[in-house]
C-alpha cells in the first residue's frame, strides 16, 4: 500500500508546538524519531551534557555515497511573550503564514527535509545512504551539539560524503542566495586597571578610562581587510564599554571593554588574538596601566569552493524558483562551520527575515518549495 507524502507544513507545525527553547528538547526530537523510524531510518540518539541530539541513517553504514543533513530543534527565547499577536508555539496558520518560535529557524528547513528524505527512500531507495544530524544546541553554546554528533560519528565509523545546512540563506526571496562558506567570530573582553582616585586630584590616579577609551579607537579605526575571493572585509565592533562607577568624584580602578570580530580567512583567531594582545601591551606602556585579554572564538571562517556541491545546489534550487542563486559568505555563524571538518557542506534553506523576532513566521508555500528543492537534491545527487 503506497504511503502519503509528509506534508512538510503539518510536519513544521508539529514541531513548532515542541517548546524546544534552548537547551529543552521539548519533543521535537522525540517526534522526529518516530517519523524516521517509521520510515526505515536507524536512529540513535547521542545525548551529552544535557544536550540532546539525534542521528540517523536510511542505508548502509559505510556506503560509497552518503548525503547528510545537518539542523536543529532548539529556539531562541520568545523575548517579550506579551508582544507577540499569535501564541508562540500555537503553529498558527493565517495570512498564508505559518507562525510561531521556530517557524524560519529553522524547524521548518529541518521539515521540508525529513520529509523529502522519507518520500524519497520510501519511492526510490537510493544506492546510498541519506543521514541527517539533528542537534538542540544551536542557539546555545554549541558545545554539546553537532560536536557532540560529529565526535559520536567519528567513534562509531559513521561518515557524510556531502552535508547540507538548513539554516535561513536568503535574504528577500526563495532563490536568491546559499551559503558556500561562512566568516570566523571572535569575542575578546579587555580589563585596564589603574589606580583608584579623587577626580579633583587626577594626578594622584591612574585612570583606565582615557586607555581604554585610546584603545578601542585604535582597534575600531583598523582596518582589518579589504575582503578576500569569497568573502567582504572583516568587520571589528565594539560592543561594550562599562566601568560600574555611580560616583562623578572618583576615578575607578578599572575598566572593562567587549569587541566582537567577524573575520574572513585572510585571518585566524590565533592571528588576530596575537594581534589584540599586542595592541593592548602597547596602549599599557603608553598609559601606564595593566591590561588583560580573554578571547573566546566561536568558530574560524571557512569556505566550500565552489564545485560539484554548490552546482548540485543550485541547479535544484535554479530548478523550483526560476532563480540561480548566488554564492555567499555573509551573515553570522552557523553549525556548517563544525561539519566543515568532516566533509563539503553547503547552507541553502528559508528566506530567514523574521527569524529570532517576535511574531516569527514563514511563507506556507516556501515550506512546501523547500520541500521540492530538497527533494531534487536528493534525486539528482543519487542519480
Amino acid at each position: 500500500m503506497p504511503h502519503r507524502p509528509i506534508d512538510p507544513v503539518e510536519l513544521t507545525a508539529a514541531l513548532v508546538r515542541c517548546p524546544s527553547v534552548t537547551p529543552e528538547e521539548g519533543g521535537a526530537l522525540v517526534l522526529l524519531e518516530e517519523l524516521l523510524c517509521d520510515a526505515g531510518f536507524t536512529c540513535t540518539r547521542v545525548d551529552r551534557a544535557g544536550i540532546s541530539n539525534l542521528f540517523a541513517r536510511w542505508g548502509a553504514k559505510g556506503a560509497p555515497r552518503s548525503f547528510g543533513f545537518n539542523g536543529h530543534t532548539d529556539v531562541v527565547p520568545l523575548g517579550d511573550e506579551s508582544a507577540w499577536s499569535v501564541p508562540p508555539f500555537g503553529a498558527q496558520i493565517k495570512d498564508g503564514f505559518l507562525w510561531g518560535r521556530g517557524a524560519t529557524d529553522m524547524k521548518s528547513g529541518v521539515a521540508a527535509f525529513a520529509a523529502a528524505a522519507v518520500d524519497f527512500v520510501r519511492e526510490t531507495p537510493p544506492d546510498g545512504a541519506v543521514i541527517l544530524t539533528i542537534t538542540g544546541d544551536e542557539e546555545g553554546v554549541a558545545d554539546d551539539g553537532t560536536v557532540a554528533l560529529l565526535d559520536w560519528m567519528d567513534n562509531e565509523d559513521e561518515t557524510m560524503s556531502v552535508c547540507l545546512v538548513g539554516e535561513p540563506t536568503n535574504p528577500d526571496n526563495m532563490g536568491d542566495m546559499i551559503k558556500i562558506g561562512r566568516r570566523g567570530s571572535l569575542n575578546a573582553v579587555f580589563t585596564i586597571t589603574g589606580e583608584q582616585g579623587h577626580s579633583a586630584y587626577p594626578h594622584r590616579a591612574r585612570n583606565p578610562l582615557p586607555a581604554m577609551a585610546r584603545l578601542m579607537d585604535r582597534l575600531s579605526s583598523h582596518t582589518l581587510d579589504a575582503g578576500t575571493d569569497h568573502f567582504d572585509a572583516s568587520t571589528l565592533a565594539v560592543v561594550t564599554i562599562d566601568t560600574g562607577n555611580p560616583a562623578t568624584n572618583v576615578i575607578p580602578a578599572a575598566c572593562r571593554a567587549t569587541i566582537n570580530i567577524r573575520f574572513n580567512d585572510a585571518h585566524s583567531g590565533a592571528s588576530l588574538t596575537d594581534w589584540l594582545q599586542s595592541e593592548l601591551d602597547k596602549n599599557s606602556a603608553e598609559f601606564g596601566t595593566d591590561g588583560t585579554l580573554q578571547v573566546k572564538v566561536s568558530g574560524e571562517s571557512f569556505v566550500t569552493p565552489p564545485g560539484p556541491l554548490s552546482d548540485l545546489i543550485c541547479d535544484a534550487v535554479e530548478a523550483e524558483t526560476g532563480r540561480r542563486p548566488d554564492l555567499s559568505t555573509s551573515g553570522g555563524t552557523s553549525d556548517a562551520r563544525f561539519v566543515k571538518d568532516h566533509c563539503p557542506v553547503v547552507e541553502c534553506g528559508l528566506v530567514g527575515r523574521t527569524m529570532h523576532q517576535v511574531d516569527e513566521r514563514v511563507s506556507v508555500d516556501q515550506i512546501g518549495q523547500l520541500k521540492n528543492i530538497y527533494t531534487r537534491v536528493l534525486r539528482d545527487y543519487f542519480a
